[in-house]
């Protein structure tokens, strides 16, 4: 009697040991991120979607056709609306010194570039070795991503209309952060401006560097450019 009632202890433990396993499976199932899908659970941008966006151009590429391109013919006694600058790339760099410690934090970095911008990102890597920095060559130091086509033009209209306004005490962008080919570069303090961007799930505040390149010849075209589309440049 004795050994069928350990027989049946035996029994029972094993198959409540297997009920949790199959919990913690199903668990552990439900957190892991779907494919295409960033950690903060935005959807990824697939190969070759940068080209388009869903059925309609975006809001800000017919800006730029319909008004910006006359207005900036207009302005420069220009004929031609081919010679007329245009937005050609959008580059967003997160630099991270935690990285040569601690590799682990990339992925968090990698997962808020991909939900801020839509689209993958990547790592950078140094070129060189810094001793004093205790950086190796081919160290991954950093994200960032390049957009192009439908991507620039929607990250853009989120960038000037959405985020910027968000930043504390903001008083409008420097009219003199250009390097005198027609492109234009600011720094962000903080990844939290983005609406993209889960709160409860930011392991640390970083900044980033947005580096807007245009087809603008000189510093004047790029700026009238970037404010026929909408930058709120300090006055």
């Amino acid at each position: 009697m004795a050994n069928d009632t350990d027989k049946k202890d035996d029994s029972a433990a094993k198959a409540e040991k297997a009920a949790k396993a199959e919990k913690n499976k199903k668990a552990g199932e439900g957190k892991k991120k779907k494919a295409g899908e960033s950690g903060q659970g935005v959807r990824i941008a697939s190969a070759g979607e940068t080209k388009v966006s869903g059925e309609a151009a975006p809001r800000l590429e017919i800006l730029y056709k319909k008004e910006a391109v006359p207005a900036l013919m207009k302005q420069f006694n220009d004929k031609n609306p081919m010679a007329i600058p245009r937005l050609a790339k959008i580059v967003v760099n997160c630099a991270i010194k935690d990285a040569v410690a601690n590799p682990k934090v990339l992925d968090s970095a990698l997962d808020e570039i991909m939900a801020i911008t839509g689209q993958k990102a990547v790592l950078t890597r140094s070129r060189k070795a810094i001793a004093t920095f205790k950086v190796r060559e081919g160290n991954a130091v950093g994200v960032m991503v390049t957009l192009r086509r439908a991507r620039m033009y929607e990250f853009f209209d989120r960038l000037i209309n959405v985020a910027l306004p968000r930043v504390r005490d903001f008083k409008g962008l420097s009219p003199k952060s250009f390097d005198g080919r027609g492109n234009y570069s600011l720094g962000l303090r903080e990844q939290i401006i983005f609406p993209e961007i889960n709160y409860d799930k930011v392991e640390k505040i970083r900044g980033m560097t947005i580096t807007i390149t245009t087809t603008a010849t000189n510093n004047e075209k790029a700026r009238a450019l970037l404010a026929e589309l909408g930058m709120p440049f300090r006055k």
